[in-house]
């Protein structure tokens, strides 16, 4: 997993995940938001998304929330990993004019 604290492009997988946790979700609930989202294109395995909720609660942008004792486990995005999002979001906006620069309209 890629991390744009250091100006590098997040994973589209990252990104959805810190964007589904913009309100608390357990991880089920997060792999239907992301399918949801991408309207089926992008789906993960509970592997690849547990996996990945390690990294990102080790690097501090999302954390466990509420009483997470139960069996399904609620994460939060934190601070951080907003200003992590809103970098990408920005990063992303700008190849897309650049984009539409190039091309035009024919898209």
């Amino acid at each position: 997993m890629r991390d744009n604290a250091k100006g590098g492009a997040l994973t589209e997988v990252t990104f959805f995940i810190l964007l589904s946790l913009y309100t608390p979700k357990h991880g089920y609930a997060v792999m239907q938001f992301i399918e949801d989202s991408t309207k089926g294109r992008l789906t993960l395995g509970a592997g690849t998304l547990y996996g990945a909720l390690n990294s990102l609660q080790e690097k501090g942008w999302i954390a466990p929330f509420g009483d997470s004792a139960g069996r399904k486990k609620e994460y939060l995005i934190t601070t951080q990993g907003k200003e992590i999002a809103e970098k990408e979001l920005i990063r992303l906006n700008e190849l897309v004019g650049a984009a539409n620069g190039i091309i035009g309209g024919a898209v």
